[in-house]
């Protein structure tokens, strides 16, 4: 290469305890049919002020050199990661860390397409890496120079109008590429994109409740709901037992999360009844909250995201409740309640006020799922904080004071729940 210089990062771009001042956003990339298949992978500081989105790329290098602690198979699952890169990452050796067959790099719109980045994507293309265009809203000269060596192209669709989107869509999808709507906030726009061929969405409109007439629970939901309220009016374990066995479908997951190491078993189990023995009545519940979202028959690389979701956040909560109060199982057990509940307004397709008129819940769980009010309602508004960080507020970094928490801890948590709704994810479908 010409005047491109491959920078040699040390083994520790920043220092280990610097690292830990980050947080880490991840973002579902879902397909057509709506199943998860990616994640954008966005790290930000967690200080005052909006984040430094030269900064974040760094940080993104730096974070990720800490393999053994951040384990990105612990993030992605067996599903790839969307890295954001600029010139500099790309031009050094450091992004050799970044595993090939996990990832797809994301080449930022701020990078100009000179001859030594069109040659280094070129040599990272040849070597097995795979790269996606950010953040495309015309086409310019640098993205004609990289549109051969790139396999997606992410549309920002925000502010776009509908002629102009027709024609940069077509453009592409002619060329062969791969075409990923960015900020899909609502139903409308992720039809319209569908209409246009766009293969990936990214947005959270599959998190907000679409109202459809005449939608039914499934069979599955059906025999969840009347599960949770048996639990809730004490019945015995052969009464729980009975209502399981009516559904195949249900039993299956249960059987898998019951054999899942956190459960804690000694020995393989393969019924029902030692199940129930096994999880307990408290984890039985939590268990249920998780497996309504599944969908019965998916595997694991057509996860429902709404199941992720609902599953990280529950957790998330959870881990943040035990950290702030240890000595405290209720709380935590009632912050992966307003974790999990969250979202069954998106689940249902019905106002969430209509769901706790037939869910009874205690006053501070109503408060937080309502109103993002009292120390749940906090809990919760800081893990959707994360979620939405491109679009979000500077209001972490004072969440995170309130709550009296590090950034080095909440970061190590945010680890554990992704971990953890990894496993979940796999055991539920």
């Amino acid at each position: 290469m010409n005047d491109l210089v491959l920078h040699s990062f040390p083994q520790a771009p920043l220092p280990l305890q610097r690292a830990k001042e980050f947080f880490l956003a991840r973002q579902p990339v879902l397909d057509r049919n709506q199943n998860l298949v990616a994640y954008e992978l966005l790290f930000r500081t967690g200080t005052d002020g909006p984040a430094n989105v030269t900064d974040d790329v760094y940080a993104t290098a730096s974070v990720i050199a800490h393999a053994s602690e951040l384990g990105l198979h612990n993030v992605v699952g067996t599903l790839r990661g969307f890295i954001n890169v600029d010139a500099a990452v790309l031009s050094s050796d450091f992004i050799h860390f970044l595993p090939k067959d996990k990832v797809v790099l994301e080449v930022l719109e701020t990078v100009e397409a000179t001859d030594d980045v069109v040659t280094r994507i070129a040599e990272l293309s040849k070597a097995g890496y795979v790269f996606a265009l950010d953040d495309v809203v015309a086409e310019t000269d640098s993205v004609r120079r990289l549109l051969p060596l790139v396999q997606v192209i992410k549309i920002d669709i925000c502010g776009m109008g509908e002629a102009e989107l027709r024609n940069l869509s077509t453009r592409f999808i002619h060329a062969g590429k791969k075409l990923l709507a960015e900020k899909v906030e609502n139903l409308g726009q992720f039809r319209q994109c569908l209409e246009l061929g766009f293969a990936y969405f990214q947005g959270y409109y599959f998190a907000k409740p679409f109202v459809l007439s005449g939608k039914k629970l499934s069979p599955s939901q059906m025999t969840i709901v009347r599960l949770m309220a048996q639990i809730t009016e004490n019945a015995d374990s052969s009464e729980l037992e009975h209502s399981i066995k009516q559904d195949a479908a249900l039993a299956l997951p249960l059987l898998r999360m019951a054999n899942m190491p956190s459960s804690g078993a000694a020995q393989r189990i393969d019924s029902i009844g030692q199940a129930l023995a096994v999880l307990g009545k408290r984890q039985l519940y939590c268990w249920l909250q998780i497996l309504l979202y599944a969908e019965p028959g998916k595997t694991v690389h057509a996860a429902s995201p709404l199941l992720i979701l609902a599953s990280t956040r529950g957790r998330l909560l959870e881990l943040i409740a035990a950290k702030i109060c240890p000595d405290d199982r209720h709380v935590a057990d009632v912050a992966f309640t307003v974790g999990t509940m969250s979202l069954m307004d998106a689940l249902f397709g019905m106002p969430m006020q209509e769901i706790l008129k037939q869910v009874s819940v205690a006053k501070d769980v109503r408060d937080a799922l309502l109103a993002r009010q009292g120390f749940y309602g906090d809990l919760l508004t800081l893990a959707e904080s994360v979620e939405q960080v491109r679009d979000a507020e500077p209001s972490i970094a004072p969440l995170l004071r309130k709550l009296r928490l590090s950034s080095e801890d909440f970061y190590g948590l945010q680890l554990a729940a992704y971990k953890w709704s990894n496993r979940v994810t796999d055991g539920a479908n």
